[in-house]
């Protein structure tokens, strides 16, 4: 009997430190969206665009990753009006729609000032057109991102994301993006939603500006390159796909 019982703690034993080992090895990603809600002086609202976060987010957390969603001002995080919407809501907005546990995570995000680069295995920054007036500017995600990128982590963003990498140098002290192949929101895509003349910066150029391999598909197709541990998604469209080749670069580096 004494036997019995020394073999199922034994086992007992065994579990817990493999449950705990797989807690430890759990993937951690950080989610940064924006605090900015007003488009420009146009009256319209903005903010970070729905499917950009949902489906990559869902697509994560559904391989067991965990992530923390941050924003420059903490606490509710703005949803572009536009993205809730409408007869092509993707299946990972109509999750995020019917999910109250995820909107509250959006209602009380983490401010951005308080999480480190080094707790995080990657971080990930959805579009919208709300980084356009803050994420491009702030200093605190300028950081950040260099962090990320000093430690060797994955960054990767879509649609207009990417101009938060606007402000951002690499170890050498110039642009991050500077020889890099990158995507983004295109031109062509900017004029076919009629705010060219309302945005502040036309995102395509600011990535050639700055030294970047500016990449691009037609309007509204999936588009997203790597290069690096730089990974850009061009539009909406490419928020799954941005998802999966950052899920990719993670597992690789945990081989």
């Amino acid at each position: 009997m004494k036997k019995v019982y020394l073999i199922i703690l034994a086992l007992s034993l065994t579990n817990l430190l493999l449950y705990g080992q797989q807690k430890t090895d759990q993937i951690k990603v950080l989610f940064v969206v924006t605090s900015h809600s007003e488009m420009g002086n146009s009256g319209k609202k903005t903010g970070f665009w729905l499917e950009e976060f949902a489906a990559p987010y869902y697509l994560l957390i559904d391989k067991g990753v965990k992530i923390t969603v941050a924003s420059p001002k903490g606490g509710e995080a703005p949803i572009d009006p536009r993205s809730k919407s409408g007869s092509r809501l993707s299946e990972a907005s109509k999750r995020f729609l019917n999910d109250k546990d995820v909107q509250k995570v959006i209602q009380n995000t983490v401010k951005l000032d308080e999480v480190n680069a080094a707790d995080f295995d990657a971080v990930f920054y959805p579009g919208g057109h709300g980084p356009l007036w803050d994420l491009a500017e702030d200093k605190t995600s300028i950081n950040l991102i260099e962090s990320f990128n000093n430690q060797g982590k994955p960054i990767a963003m879509v649609c207009h994301a990417p101009v938060a990498l606007k402000n951002v140098k690499n170890s050498n002290g110039e642009p991050l993006v500077k020889g890099k192949t990158v995507t983004g929101f295109s031109n062509l895509e900017e004029e076919a939603v009629g705010l060219t003349d309302v945005v502040p910066i036309l995102l395509e150029d600011m990535l050639k500006q700055n030294g970047g391999n500016y990449s691009k598909a037609d309007k509204w197709q999936s588009h997203v390159v790597t290069d690096g541990n730089l990974v850009t998604g061009q539009n909406p469209a490419s928020s799954d796909a941005t998802a999966e080749k950052l899920y990719k670069l993670l597992k690789k580096s945990a081989e």
